[in-house]
Formats: C-alpha cells, sequence, structure tokens
C-alpha cells in the first residue's frame, strides 16, 4: 500500500495516540507513527506538541526514519527553539557516523534549522565535515556555510569557514569546487565589497578543469562565477572561450545560456580581426537556433535572451532568420517576441523574406498579433532604405483589405515613414483620407491629423477634413487634441485666409474651455505667436523636423551592457537591472562589459556604442521623494558599528509606534525647516517631479568622427593653474540650544583628501552633563550615511564646546529631497533625540576622478540634448580666467580647455559626483567685466541649480 494512507485519517485524541506510538519498543510503530506525524504537519495540522517524542526516535541506525525526524525538526525547531537544542547532541554524533549519507544528512539540517541559540553548537561538527574524507560530505558542508552565514556573518567570519571555503575551490572533487564557488557567490552578493572570490588565473584554471565533470547545476555555478572575472589581456580571454565553447552542446539551456553569457562578455576582449572571433561567432548561432525548438515557455526565455544578444551583436544570427519565423501553433507571447528579432534582424539581403512573412501574418486572426505584424511592415520601411516602397505598397494593400483595426495600425506606421522619408510617398495620401471615417483609435486618430495638417496644401479639403474632427473636440483624448491644435495651426499658417475662423474656434475650445494644463498652455502659445509676431510663428510651426531614427526601441547601451552580464537570469527576461526588481537590492551589484580590445573601437552595431572608458558604473538612480520623514523614524539610534560595505537595508514602511525614543520629536523637525538652514548655501528646490528619471551614463556615440565649432579648441593648452585647495563654507548653527534642551550644534561640510566630513562644535548650554551621543541621517537624494560612530569621547559639561569630526560615505539610502542637498539628522545622547535640517554644498561631492578626456567631452556635450542645458549669470566676481580655473580645480571642478574669442575667455569644464553623474560646464569670463556666465549641461539637469551654487560659493570665497 501506497503512503497515501497516511493522509487519510482524521481521528480525534490523535494526538495522544501518535504520542504512544512514538514511544513504542517497536521499530515498525515508531516509524508508522513519524510517518503519520509528517503527513500531519504537511495537511497543516499542528503537531508541535509531539517535538520531545519526534526528537527522541533520532537516536536510530535507520536512515529513513532518521529523514523523517528530521523534516520534522525543520520545521519545527523555529517555534520551539529551547526543545531543539535537545537535538544538538545528536547532530554532533551524526557528524562523526562511519556512513557518510547520515554525516550529510546531519550536516545539511543543521544549516536548516534557523535558531540563533544552536548555531554556536553546530560550529565544530561542520568544521569537520568542510574535511571529511568523503566529497558528498564536503560538498553538503559548503553549501551549510551559506546558509549558516544567513544567519549569523559574524560568526562564519570569526571561525574561519570563508577561509575553509575558498580552499575546497582548489579540491579534487568538482561537486565540492562547484558547490565551494556556489556558496561563496551567494555570500558575495551579499557582500558586494567583500572580494570573496578572488578570482585569479590559477583559480580560473581549477574552475574550468572542474567545469567538465560536475554536474548541470555545478556548471552554471562555475559558469556564473567566471563570468564575473575580467581577464588580463585578450590571450587569457581567448584560452577561457576555448575551454567553455564546449558547454554550448549542452542539453540543460540553463548550462547553455550561462556560457553564452561567459563569450559574450569575454567576446569584448578579442580583437576584431582575430580569426578565432569569426569562429566563436559562428559557433555561437547553432546552440540559439537550436533553444527555440524547446517547449513554448523556454523558447520564450530564450528570444528575451536573443533579443538582447541581436542588439549588441547582430551578426551572431544575421544568416538565421528563417528560425524565427512564426508557427501556426506558437502561443501569442512567442509570436510577438519572434516578430521583434525578425525585425532586428532585418537587412537588405533578406528584407524580401521578411515581407512576404509579414503580409502574411497581417491577414491572420489574432488581433495582437496583426497589429504588431503591421507596425512591423512600417519598421522594416524604416530601417531598410531600400525596402521602403515595397513596404509602403503592401500596406496600401492591407488598407484596402478595410479591415478595421489593420487600417489604423497602417496609417500610424505611414505617418512614420512620412517623417522618414519626407517628400517621397505623399502620393498615397489620397486612399488615407478615404479611412477617415473608420477611425477610432486615438492614436491612429492623431496620425491622421498629422499627415494632413503637416501636407495641407496638398489635400484640397484639408479645412474640412480637421473640421470634421473639431466637431467632437471634448469628447477626444488628449494627444488626438493636441495634435488638433497644431494641424490647425499649420494650416492657417498655410492657408491664412481661408481658415481664419477655425483657427479661433480651435484656439478658444483649447484656451477657455479645456481643462488639461499641456493642451491650455500650447493653445496660448500658439494664439501669443500668431497675434504678436507670424513670420516667428511660421518658423517654429513649420520648421523642418528632424528625420526619426531607425531603431527608437533599442535598449540604451549601459543598460544593455549590464544585462548582457545578466544573461540567463530574471533580469534578461524582463529586460530590466536586477536592482529595479530585488527588494533589498543593497546587495545587487551593477556589472558592466570590459572594454574592448585594440583600438578600444565599439561593437559593429551602430547603435550600441560603450561607455566604459568615462563612468565605471552607471549612475545611481536618485528616486523620487515618497514620505517627508521617510525612515527617520524607523532609526536605531545606537552608535553605529563603523561600515565598510553598504549598510543594511531600512524598512521602507514607516512605523509610528515602533520608536518611543521619538515622543513629539516631529514638530521640532517641522519647525526647524522652515528657517534658513544651511548657513550662506540657499538652495532653490530642484526643478520638476520628473527626477525619478535615471540620468543615463555617457553617450553612445563616442567613437563618432567629431566634428564641428568647438573642434579647435581641443588643440589648446588651456591656462589650468595649480589646485588652491577645496572651499568649505563658515560653520553656521544647525540646531540652536532653546530647541534641543540646552545642546547647541554649529556646522559645516568639508571634503578633505577625498572624504566628505561634516564639521560640528556641540556646545553643551545647559545645567547637566551631556554624554553617549549618537547620530543618524534620513534618506536624502545623495545617499550621503556616516562612515562610522560619532566619536565624542569625554563627556560634555556645562558651557563646554566640543569640536567633532564626523567622516561620511555616500553608500546609504537614496530619496530625493527638497531642496536636493537637504539633509535631514538626528542626534541623541544621554537626555533626548533632537532633530535638524542642514544644507550641504553639493561641491562636496565632487570627486577627484571628473577630468574627462577632450574627445569625450566634445561628444557628451553634443550628446546631450539642448534641454538639459541651464544658463546662470555669477555677479561680481573679480577673478581672472586663469585664477577662476585654479580655485575651481580645487574643488574638483576641472578646466578641459580653454579657448578666447573676441576678448571673452571660453573655459570648458567638467565635474562628477559621487553617484556617478557628469556635470559639463562652459564659463565665459570677460575681463573687466565683473558678471561672469556659466552654462551647464547634465543628464540629470535637477542638479543644475545646486551645482551653480557651489560655482557661486567657490569663486566668491
Amino acid at each position: 500500500m501506497t503512503d497515501s494512507k497516511y493522509f487519510t485519517t482524521t481521528k480525534k485524541g490523535e494526538i495522544f495516540e501518535l504520542k504512544a506510538e512514538l514511544n513504542s519498543d517497536k521499530k515498525e510503530k515508531k516509524k508508522e507513527a513519524v510517518k503519520k506525524v509528517i503527513a500531519s504537519m504537511t495537511v497543516g495540522k499542528d503537531v508541535s506538541a509531539l517535538f520531545p517524542d519526534v526528537v527522541n526516535c533520532m537516536q536510530t541506525d535507520n536512515l529513513e526514519l532518521k529523514k523523517l525526524v528530521y523534516l520534522y525538526l525543520m520545521n519545527y525547531a523555529k517555534s520551539q527553539p529551547d526543545m531543539a537544542i535537545m537535538a544538538v547532541n545528536t547532530f554532533v554524533k551524526d557528524c562523526e557516523d562511519p556512513n557518510p549519507l547520515i554525516r550529510a544528512l546531519a550536516v545539511r539540517t543543521m544549516g536548516c534549522i534557523r535558531v540563533d541559540k544552536i548555531t554556536e553548537y553546530l560550529c565544530e561538527p561542520l568544521r569537520k565535515c568542510l574535511k571529511d574524507e568523503d566529497p558528498y560530505v564536503r560538498k553538503t558542508a559548503a553549501v551549510c556555510v551559506a546558509k549558516l552565514h544567513d544567519i549569523n556573518a559574524q560568526l562564519v567570519e570569526d571561525q574561519g569557514f570563508l577561509d575553509t571555503l575558498k580552499d575546497l575551490i582548489s579540491d579534487s572533487n568538482p561537486m565540492v569546487v562547484a558547490n565551494a564557488v556556489a556558496a561563496l557567490s551567494e555570500i558575495a552578493e551579499s557582500h558586494p565589497n567583500s572580494n570573496l572570490l578572488d578570482l585569479n588565473p590559477q583559480t580560473i584554471n581549477k574552475l574550468l578543469t572542474a567545469l567538465n565533470e560536475c554536474t548541470e547545476w555545478g556548471q552554471i555555478f562555475i559558469l556564473d562565477c567566471l563570468a564575473n572575472y575580467t581577464p588580463r589581456d585578450d590571450r587569457e580571454s581567448q584560452s577561457i572561450c576555448e575551454r567553455v565553447t564546449p558547454r554550448l552542446s549542452h542539453a540543460n539551456s540553463a548550462v547553455v545560456l550561462s556560457a553564452v553569457k561567459v563569450l559574450m562578455k569575454f567576446m569584448e576582449m578579442l580583437p576584431k580581426d582575430l580569426d578565432y572571433y569569426g569562429t566563436l561567432l559562428k559557433k555561437l548561432a547553432p546552440p540559439l537556433v537550436t533553444l527555440l525548438s524547446a517547449e513554448p515557455e523556454l523558447q520564450y526565455v530564450a528570444l528575451r535572451n536573443i533579443n538582447l544578444i541581436v542588439q549588441r551583436r547582430p551578426e551572431i544570427l544575421k544568416h538565421e532568420m528563417k528560425v524565427f519565423f512564426v508557427k501556426y501553433n506558437d502561443p501569442i507571447y512567442v509570436k510577438l517576441e519572434k516578430l521583434d528579432i525578425m525585425i532586428r534582424l532585418a537587412s537588405q539581403a533578406n528584407i524580401a523574406q521578411v515581407l512576404a512573412e509579414l503580409k502574411e501574418y497581417a491577414t491572420e486572426v489574432d488581433v495582437d498579433f496583426v497589429r504588431k505584424a503591421v507596425r512591423a511592415i512600417g519598421r522594416c520601411a524604416i530601417k531598410v532604405e531600400q525596402s521602403a516602397e515595397r513596404c509602403v505598397s503592401t500596406l496600401l494593400d492591407l488598407i484596402q483589405t478595410k479591415v478595421n483595426y489593420v487600417v489604423q495600425e497602417a496609417i500610424v506606421v505611414i505617418k512614420d515613414i512620412f517623417r522618414k522619408y519626407p517628400n517621397k510617398y505623399e502620393s498615397v495620401i489620397a486612399t488615407l483620407c478615404e479611412n477617415l471615417d473608420s477611425l477610432d483609435e486615438p492614436e491612429a486618430r492623431a496620425a491622421m491629423i498629422w499627415i494632413v495638417g503637416e501636407y495641407a496644401e496638398r489635400i484640397d479639403n484639408a479645412d474640412e477634413l480637421l473640421e470634421s474632427f473639431l466637431e467632437g473636440f471634448h469628447d477626444e483624448s488628449t494627444q488626438v487634441q493636441l495634435q488638433l491644435l497644431t494641424a490647425i495651426v499649420k494650416l492657417f499658417l498655410k492657408k491664412p485666409t481661408e481658415t481664419q475662423e477655425l483657427v479661433q474656434q480651435v484656439l478658444s475650445l483649447a484656451t477657455q474651455d479645456s481643462d488639461n494644463p499641456d493642451l491650455r498652455d500650447r493653445g496660448y502659445i500658439y494664439w501669443r505667436l500668431l497675434s504678436t509676431d507670424p513670420v516667428a510663428a511660421k518658423e517654429v510651426v513649420l520648421a523642418e523636423k528632424p528625420l526619426i531614427s531607425e531603431e527608437t526601441d533599442l535598449i540604451e547601451p549601459t543598460l544593455l551592457e549590464e544585462l548582457i552580464c545578466h544573461i540567463g537570469t530574471l533580469a534578461s527576461v524582463y529586460h530590466k537591472p536586477p536592482s529595479a526588481f530585488v527588494e533589498g537590492s543593497r546587495g545587487v551589484q551593477h556589472k558592466r562589459l570590459p572594454g574592448s580590445a585594440g583600438s578600444g573601437e565599439s561593437v559593429e552595431s551602430p547603435d550600441t556604442g560603450s561607455a566604459a572608458g568615462v563612468s565605471d558604473a552607471p549612475p545611481a538612480v536618485i528616486p523620487s521623494q515618497g514620505d517627508l520623514l521617510g525612515d527617520l523614524l524607523n532609526l536605531d539610534l545606537a552608535p553605529p558599528a563603523t561600515t565598510t560595505g553598504p549598510p543594511p537595508p531600512t524598512s521602507s514602511g514607516m512605523q509610528m509606534g515602533a520608536m518611543d525614543l521619538l515622543g513629539g520629536g516631529l514638530d521640532s523637525l517641522m519647525g526647524d525647516e522652515s528657517e534658513p538652514l544651511g548657513g550662506d548655501l540657499g538652495g532653490s528646490p530642484a526643478m520638476g517631479a520628473g527626477f525619478g528619471a535615471p540620468p543615463a551614463a555617457m553617450p553612445a556615440s563616442f567613437n563618432a568622427p567629431v566634428s564641428g565649432g568647438l573642434d579647435d579648441l581641443f588643440d589648446l593648452g588651456g591656462g589650468v593653474g595649480m589646485p588652491s585647495g577645496a572651499y568649505s563654507p563658515p560653520k553656521s548653527i544647525w540646531l540652536p540650544a532653546m530647541k534641543a534642551k540646552g545642546l547647541e550644534i554649529s556646522g559645516t561640510f568639508a571634503r578633505r583628501a577625498g572624504v566628505v566630513q561634516m564639521e560640528m562644535t556641540l556646545t553643551n548650554k545647559a545645567m547637566s552633563v551631556m554624554t553617549d551621543f549618537a547620530i543618524q541621517f534620513n534618506r536624502n537624494s545623495f545617499g550621503l550615511a556616516p562612515a562610522g560612530p560619532l566619536q565624542v569621547l569625554t563627556p560634555v559639561s556645562p558651557n563646554q564646546s566640543i569640536e567633532v569630526a564626523l567622516p561620511l560615505n555616500t553608500v546609504g539610502p537614496v530619496m530625493k529631497m527638497e531642496p536636493l542637498n537637504n539633509l535631514q539628522v538626528a542626534v541623541k545622547n544621554n537626555i533626548d533625540v533632537f532633530y535638524f535640517s542642514c544644507q550641504y554644498p553639493i561641491s562636496m561631492l565632487f570627486v577627484e576622478d571628473g577630468k574627462m578626456e577632450r574627445q569625450v567631452f566634445l561628444a557628451t556635450w553634443k550628446d546631450i540634448p539642448n534641454d538639459n542645458e541651464s544658463q546662470f549669470q555669477i555677479k561680481d566676481c573679480h577673478l581672472s580666467s586663469d585664477a577662476a580655473s585654479s580655485k575651481l580645480q580645487g574643488s574638483n571642478i576641472f578646466t578641459i580647455a580653454k579657448r578666447t574669442v573676441d576678448g571673452q575667455d571660453m573655459l570648458y569644464q567638467s565635474t562628477k559626483l559621487t553617484n556617478g553623474i557628469w556635470v559639463l560646464a562652459e564659463l565665459r569670463v570677460q575681463a573687466g567685466n565683473p558678471n561672469y556666465t556659466v552654462s551647464l549641461k547634465c543628464r540629470a539637469p535637477e542638479v543644475a541649480q545646486c551645482v551653480f551654487q557651489s560655482y557661486e560659493a567657490v569663486l566668491k570665497n
């Protein structure tokens, strides 16, 4: 009979009966009883009352019974920690059992019992098992170290288990090596700066040797570990690739993808002209194609990864177009993914094939798929110019089918084709206008209105067509309303006499009858333009539009680099970095591809430049500000331990009641906020709510040939003087004594030898002695946090002042503040907890490696949109350009070049913030004029105001 019988009984008084059976002398009866207990536990009954009786059954030679008891123990040890200690002796005994299976079972169970009281007893048995003669026991013990580290990291480090784990990498058994690598990788992920896996050529050689002989999951751990290694040169890179390549033919798709990840990373180091480089490209295609013959779920994961690979190196799969053709029985999610890759691989050589397929897909029954297919035809036209005419005629054929959603999608993509090839295919406009009445989707209506407005001079009845849309103006979506407003203004500028009434009607609808601020603002702008300067209006509204780019949906290059390093993981399926979806992602490291070999040129694909030379890590994203006080309420104000790595994640929820230290502390903090807090440095709030957008890393096109008006200045010297020391503002009172029961804190910030310091004077104006000082910061825009405890070594007597310098780091939790450089601080002493806000000059965060290469500066300046440029005036400054340059360099604002035009000196400067954001500047200094002009360009324009304040403070002090 099967074990299912154990799940069917529901007798009353069952616990009592089981207790009796567990204490029976007969072994068989005992085993039956334990099976019944496990069955009850599995279906959710509480059998914790039997804990002592089950633990007594551990003293047995029967392996099956022992496994069952251990299973019970793992489940209930957490709720019965005191009882669980009873089992410790048995563990210790079992770890010395002659049977290796029992030794391994004991050590595995020990790792699964997450009870602090027990862990110290388990160190000795674990140490023995790590050096056991049987590899099965050693490999189990290796994983146990990682589990123990999760419960008590300090204990594992003190006991020297990490060093033993490192020694296991040289073990003779490949499975032990794989588990040691897995354990070390797991521990290293939670401690990114620990450098546990010290990879060097000798270690890599051992890992590659073990790779051939261990199980498939062992191979995955080893390959993932190899992917974190950066080879010394292209020869080492080639040698590793040669030894990893055989994994591409493995039956397990996870092994294949891990191998692809390693090869994709190390290919960056190989020169393109190397024969082996071409061979490797050819070897990568077949395994990826083979993944597409698996079941649909695996196909989907493979396709998401292939999508990344194709964006990075399209040449790998350029001859494999046919495998991405859609099968009739593919699920929709696979079909859509395949379509995406087909477009990425489309080229002049295969476009005829692709178009024939896409036309076929457009007659399918699945609406989503048909829509995507029609869009794909348009994207092909934009990507492969030679095919544009065929694409347009295919789209016209589809419009003739009169299938509503096909017609609408076709019109949307034809609008894009007009943007790409102006004055080429306008003959089709008449056909489009015939279908105007059938359009009911906002995107299609907006596209049609854009076409009518853009080509109004070629459409005789353009005014009638646009008037027909005006009748239901308020029922239209915002997208359509905005497009209609612009189209009618264009029409008016082209045919002013016939359409005056129409333009007045739309302007009054937009400005007087609409609630939408975007629509109202655009209406007012047009109204003022038309009424004050019609010629300027014509230049603005009818300006020549830039051609749209071929690939608008490519992943941003730095993100693509990071995702390539995560092939085969969830990040490669979501197309998001791990930090975007892993909760408490303090341990998530940003990975980057190594710099390419030889000339440093980028990969062949024109759309994926790499900026690895400029920024070692992508700039941190500054999240938008949530609650004003955020985690200040959850702070544990004991003196913090010195932090070398990032601090542990703070709780995100705001638990009001959790912290009785605070009392009514909130009111004082709110009161402080209204006062000017930052000494001389004010600071208007950061602009806009768009601060949550991640500032991109450096631009993609550094290797493009660069020419333009700035070129000549990069041949000049630059008059850069010696730095004159970093500026530090004078101290100001942050916390008045009357608000802090007699404690007065005044302070400032300084950057000394690359370290940010908070320099404070603590004055005791009370009648009693003050001791036990501790400090904590709330989350802030740049992650500022104390790098150690507040060192107040002696009690502060009444009327005594004491100077304290607190070193800071920038690895704390991040939250956008208003203003950006606002810092909320909690200080505790033996009397109470006090709160204050202060503002730090952002120049404290300018790092020492903020000097950009000249060519890089030029390319970056051109690459940052002009909308991100801010201009400021610095008044009453009487320094020469050389003196200004020298002064700024002292605060890590570096002059890259200087030129003089018409007696005006122009200094081109760069600086870099601690979170990786670059700021580029042009400072104009006119001899005899005390007013300077500074233009700042940055991918996160919100920092410009604070950077300008730092410029002003540095130059004027």
